[in-house]
């Protein structure tokens, strides 16, 4: 069964950080890129970040680049997101997604943002910025 689980989440104030981790099992995630979206209460899904299936490339969005990072450890099946100098509007559930190939969906315009056109999809980890 292939899963692909995120964890770190957490309550953080502004201009904290967390690391999310997005651990994969079933396939091989090594050759597969990523990509980490997120929704915030009442809004749609949003590109944040994605990292090619060599782990050269990396995309992020224009409100997260700079605080946000994204790698991989192929040794343990899992790629990350560490987030520093989080804001208010950094809340909401994020989840990473991921597609068989090295190609980084943050370089495919427009950038898919459905469920549906992903291969695989994880639950999701709650992230919550306040004071």
């Amino acid at each position: 069964e292939v899963q692909l689980v995120e964890s770190g989440g957490g309550l953080v104030q502004p201009g904290g950080s967390l690391r999310l981790s997005c651990a994969a099992s079933g396939f091989t995630f090594s050759i597969s890129s990523m990509t980490w979206l997120r929704q915030a209460p009442g809004k749609e899904l949003e590109w944040v970040s994605s990292i090619g299936g060599a782990g050269l490339l990396k995309y992020y969005a224009d409100s997260v680049k700079g605080r946000f990072t994204v790698s991989k450890d192929d040794s343990k099946s899992t790629r990350y997101l560490q987030m520093i100098a989080l804001k208010p509007e950094d809340t909401g559930i994020y989840y990473c997604a991921a597609e068989p190939g090295f190609v980084a969906m943050g370089s495919v315009r427009p950038i898919p943002t459905s469920p549906d056109d992903y291969a695989y999809w994880g639950q999701g980890t709650q992230v919550t910025v306040s004071s």
